[in-house]
This record gives C-alpha cells, sequence and structure tokens, in this order.
C-alpha cells in the first residue's frame, strides 16, 4: 500500500527477507494505521540500506518533510555497525532517520521470540503499549535509545488510540 506523501508516514527499508517479515508482522496489530507505513523492497544487505537511503531516500525525504524512515538492519554481532550506519545518514535528516535491528540477525531471535511475524506483532504491541517486553531481550535491547526517539517521533500518527 502506498501511504500519502504529504501526510505523517514513515518508510520502513529492510536488509533482508527476514526484517521484511517483522516489518509486516508490526501491520498485523489492529492498532497500526497501516496507511501510515509503507514497507519497501528489501536491499539485500547493511551495506545496500544505507547507501539505497543516501542514494534514493535523503532526497524524497527533502522533498517529504513528514517522511519519516526506519532502516531495519542486523548488526552481525558488530555493534559498531550502528555508528557506522548513523554517521553516514545526513546530519539535515538524522531526526527523522531511525536505526533499528537484531545485534546478530533476525534469526536468532526466532528461537526465543517466535516467527519473524509474531516478533513484528509483539513489537506493534510494544509501541502501542508502551511496554519494552520484546526490547528487553539481549539481543533487541540496544535499540533502546532509538526506539525512544521512534515513539516519540511516530507513534501519536502511526497507532491509533481509543
Amino acid at each position: 500500500m502506498s501511504v500519502n506523501k504529504y501526510l505523517p508516514h514513515v518508510h520502513v527499508l529492510p536488509e533482508d527477507d527476514a526484517n521484511r517479515q517483522i516489518a509486516n508482522g508490526f501491520l498485523l496489530d489492529q492498532c497500526v494505521l497501516a496507511s501510515k507505513i509503507q514497507i519497501l523492497e528489501e536491499a539485500g544487505g547493511w551495506n545496500e540500506v544505507i547507501e539505497r537511503f543516501c542514494s534514493i531516500y535523503a532526497s524524497e525525504m527533502e522533498r517529504y518533510q513528514t517522511r519519516f524512515m526506519i532502516l531495519l538492519i542486523d548488526l552481525d554481532n558488530k555493534p559498531d555497525r550502528l555508528g557506522q550506519v548513523k554517521n553516514r545518514i545526513p546530519q539535515h535528516l538524522a531526526d527523522r532517520v531511525f536505526i533499528l535491528g537484531a545485534l546478530t540477525e533476525p534469526e536468532d531471535l526466532r528461537s526465543g521470540l517466535g516467527s519473524y511475524e509474531k516478533i513484528g506483532l509483539d513489537v506493534a504491541q510494544s509501541c502501542r503499549e508502551e511496554v519494552p517486553d520484546i526490547w528487553a531481550h539481549r539481543l533487541l535491547c540496544h535499540n533502546a535509545p532509538e526506539l525512544a526517539r521512534l515513539r516519540a517521533t511516530v507513534r501519536p500518527f502511526l497507532i491509533a488510540t481509543d
């Protein structure tokens, strides 16, 4: 589904199919306003995520001031990768770009958390209810700073409240 580019919305750029499935699981939550989020085609690697972001999506974000981006990458057990990716984000866009992902690979999350779709659904529930449950997992807890920024920024327009 395509979003309205002139209203607040989120584009999610996943590194691979596993991350895409997690993002799609997020959309299964009934409180997520699916018309405000678009899952893009997987990039094919963490480096390709940043290359694609810089060559395509950064200029689009300059045009559409209400667009936010989530880059879903695997850290492959290299915590410094997060800094590498952040350093490549243009400074004037940094407050609208969020980098999230597993410390190792999403495949490692399945053994303790279930299917990719269930993980995505649990992430949505955590966002909706503002509880850290899934984010306390040892392979996800490093996301805490980005998660706090993300919740404060996109939750108001992405999650329906009663």
